[in-house]
């Protein structure tokens, strides 16, 4: 039957991740038999950019490249929700150890500096690597595709994720698509550390002091004022000066005083903490959908251009340079025009032994007996082209049945609606070989193609049988 193959329209991301790696992969060993995918490919039309895609997707769905990007997905998601967990739960653990059990009062600043100094350093990190030779987002991205490799646990994914390395590089879209993740990451790590902290605020009774050998008590009015400037405006709490000086002498029980530092905290961690990181993933995000509608292929690369010729022949590129003839020829003998409701034979290596074709009617067209490859070429070309309704397929069962000869008949049978397999009889004096008879069977039945030792020649011409 003929294989049903769902392409995209239009150059997707899937398409075009599937695209180079074919490439790639090509390019790394060696080139793939795809005889039958170019002309399937040429018979589809298009730009050269669409057939590349549409030969990508058959030699995808013939050697398991689809089933190995769905396996990579799988495991690239499997590693972001492990990340996502560790990351609740390393921002709970940021969130108790900032506060601690209650018995004791709080530092705040080493609170402070427990919940933002980690994260201040990776975006310092990540900012430096963004504007500059970019190494962090180049070890990012390898730890990701490793990590992903490793989860999808599928060997002919290797060529995906450089694949989706090279594709992305492109339009700059690795440093965003990795952005997102990290600051996505780190959102869920400090909303985290943010809800364990007001849990406790609200379930546990804290007080709060600051602590110093050297600085005076004006550094740490002038360093929380300046930190709870901006949270203010927002409606956060600021300690006053007094406040803040008595803090410095012993914790503070005054009601007023702990509501101060809670709010003074939270405030902090929400402008400085949260807020960078919710609008940097935003950018990324949104430059990451804006930029990904631009991905388009490198056809100037070396694997594309040996492309070409394949996919967009010379003698279709020329196009129609003079006007057609009032009447066209008839075609010649041996080229076998097929019309989309057409019923065909075509046998295989027969012998000359064998009479053929038998008597058909005029609704079945013959296709001969194929014996060379300049035959299959050309006939699958046009059954390509015009595949008919129900095609019958006649083989001699005293041959043995190859690898060959049954590639041959499944490329046949994907370029009709149905097909079957005529096991032919032997001669009269001859007889067939039991064994070699089992091995066409269960070659058959292996492709999930009908077949027998029956004429079906009636069902070739209704339909029925």
């Amino acid at each position: 039957m003929t294989e049903s193959t769902t392409i995209p329209s239009d150059p997707t991301l899937d398409a075009l991740w599937l695209t180079e790696a074919v490439r790639l992969t090509e390019e790394e060993a060696s080139p793939l038999e795809d005889s039958e995918a170019n002309r399937r490919a040429r018979a589809t039309g298009g730009t050269f950019v669409q057939r590349l895609i549409l030969r990508a997707h058959l030699l995808g769905q013939r050697d398991g490249l689809i089933e190995a990007r769905r396996h990579w997905r799988q495991g690239a998601t499997l590693a972001f929700w492990l990340l996502a967990f560790l990351a609740v739960l390393s921002g709970a653990g940021l969130g108790f150890g900032a506060l601690g059990d209650g018995l004791r009062p709080v530092n705040v600043f080493w609170a402070l500096g427990s919940l933002l100094g980690l994260n201040l350093l990776t975006l310092l990190l990540w900012l430096a690597g963004f504007f500059g030779a970019g190494r962090s987002t180049s070890l990012l991205g390898r730890l990701w595709l490793w990590l992903a490799g490793k989860l999808a646990r599928d060997a002919r994914a290797a060529q995906l994720g450089p694949a989706l390395i090279i594709l992305l590089g492109r339009q700059r879209l690795v440093r965003w698509g990795l952005g997102t993740l990290v600051h996505g990451l780190w959102l869920l790590a400090l909303s985290a550390a943010l809800g364990i902290l007001l849990a406790l605020l609200a379930t546990r009774s804290y007080s709060f002091i600051w602590e110093t050998t050297i600085l005076s008590s004006d550094t740490f009015v002038a360093m929380t004022h300046a930190l709870g400037a901006l949270p203010s405006l927002l409606g956060f709490p600021m300690p006053d000066i007094d406040t803040i000086r008595a803090s410095g002498n012993a914790a503070q029980g005054l009601e007023a005083a702990r509501h101060a530092w809670a709010g003074w905290l939270v405030g902090v961690l929400t402008v400085y903490g949260l807020a960078p990181r919710a609008l940097l993933f935003i950018l990324c995000f949104w430059q990451w959908q804006r930029r990904r509608q631009q991905l388009a292929l490198d056809t100037e690369q070396p694997g594309y251009a040996l492309l070409r010729e394949k996919l967009m022949p010379a003698t279709e590129r020329l196009g129609v340079n003079d006007a057609a003839p009032e009447q066209l020829p008839e075609p010649s003998a041996g080229h076998l025009e097929i019309a989309g409701e057409s019923a065909v034979l075509v046998a295989i290596e027969l012998d000359d032994t064998r009479p053929w074709p038998p008597a058909l009617p005029e609704t079945v067209r013959d296709a001969g007996v194929l014996d060379d490859g300049q035959q299959r070429r050309r006939l699958l070309e046009q059954l390509t082209r015009y595949p008919p309704v129900r095609l019958v397929i006649a083989c001699d069962p005293r041959r043995s049945p190859d690898r060959g000869t049954l590639s041959l008949i499944g490329e046949l049978a994907r370029c009709a609606g149905t097909t079957r397999i005529w096991l032919l009889p032997a001669p009269a004096g001859d007889q067939l070989d039991a064994d070699r008879l089992d091995d066409w069977r269960q070659g058959l039945d292996r492709m999930a193609l009908p077949h027998g030792e029956r004429s079906p020649l009636e069902w070739l011409e209704t339909g029925h049988e």
